[in-house]
């Protein structure tokens, strides 16, 4: 039975990377993947999945206004689609997420979701609530706060290494974002020390 995945990580843990490995691993069984990407990541024209160990691949881009049924609908048209990849799954509209819901229950298709959970001020973005709602498998990708605990968080720096507490939801530059333990962020975005007994 085809099932609406979604996994999630802070920053920097590898998701991009396991997204191209297991695209690569359909590939070498004579079988085909779909991989979309938000719009907020196209290069030259394109759609890019990119991990930051050095590999990329082309992808679909998609934007809020998008029917991905209907986009995937029409790929099934043309060949068998064996699975269905989303980068940057936090991107996605609450509609969108239902619409890929829909690509697994009534097209047979696999859809793997990939992307952050929470935004920089600690609050769920759009799409990655919906597929904490909704996914039929959710998968925690783990990476480390810099004390070693495990990073669920993310900060946004300024250009000078400012921590930044206020601002879009919204930014693609990857080198302002650092992830954090919940401990450390608290710490870094001003909410502790708080007025009562410390630890």
């Amino acid at each position: 039975m085809a099932k609406l995945y979604f996994s999630y990580a802070a920053m920097n843990a590898g998701k991009s990377t396991l997204l191209l490995q297991a695209a690569y691993n359909y590939r070498e069984r004579g079988m085909r993947p779909l991989l979309y990407t938000s719009s907020l990541y196209v290069e030259n024209g394109v759609g890019l999945i990119s991990s930051r160990i050095g590999i990329s691949e082309a992808a679909d881009l998609y934007s809020a206004e998008d029917d991905l049924y209907h986009s995937i609908h029409e790929q099934t048209e043309v060949g068998k689609v064996d699975c269905v990849f989303v980068d940057e799954a936090q991107f996605l509209t609450p509609d969108q997420v239902w619409q890929l819901a829909r690509v697994s229950d009534r097209l047979k298709i696999p859809v793997m979701c990939f992307g952050l959970r929470t935004d920089f001020q600690g609050n769920l973005f759009p799409g990655s609530q919906q597929l904490l709602a909704i996914a039929d498998v959710l998968r925690e990708i783990r990476t480390i706060c810099e004390c070693g605990a495990k990073a669920t968080m993310v900060v946004r720096q300024s250009a000078e290494g400012r921590v930044l507490t206020a601002g879009e939801q919204v930014s693609i530059e990857k080198s302002v974002y650092i992830s954090l333990c919940r401990k450390h962020w608290e710490e870094a975005v001003g909410r502790w020390p708080v007025k009562g007994p410390q630890v």
